[in-house]
């Protein structure tokens, strides 16, 4: 999902999160790098979920209709669910960090995805230093 090269560095990046990568003990970010240690995250589901007839639903209905009469009528049932918005992370740190990263939802499970990232970003955060 990333659309950056994070600048080389002495460590592996372990994850990336929007524009945010990770490593065992920095934060990348576009305007630099950053101390993990002592980062606060926070995650904000602005995602939603809609339903709507599929367009081949309608073509197939229409088409039917002229030769296989009301029976096609039944493809205009089908549902499509897309989901829609996005999923914010907030990074602040005590020395002053702020930044937002937001990642487009793709399907029901970004918003698990996001979480677990985060988790595993608190984690290392909260550990000890190496």
């Amino acid at each position: 999902m990333s659309y950056w090269t994070p600048p080389p560095g002495d460590e592996p990046v372990l994850f990336t999160l929007g524009d945010v990568a990770v490593t065992n003990t920095s934060l990348i970010l576009p305007h630099g790098r950053y101390p993990l240690r002592g980062t606060v995250w926070t995650v904000h589901n602005q995602t939603y979920a809609t339903s709507a007839i599929p367009a081949w639903a309608i073509v197939v209905a229409i088409v039917g209709f002229l030769f296989l009469c009301v029976f096609s009528l039944f493809f205009l049932l089908a549902k499509e669910t897309r989901m829609q918005g996005y999923i914010e992370v907030h990074i602040q740190s005590p020395d002053g960090l702020h930044h937002v990263t937001r990642i487009a939802a793709v399907d029901p499970f970004t918003f698990g995805w996001v979480q677990q990232q985060v988790s595993q970003a608190q984690a290392l955060a909260s550990g000890p230093t190496a």
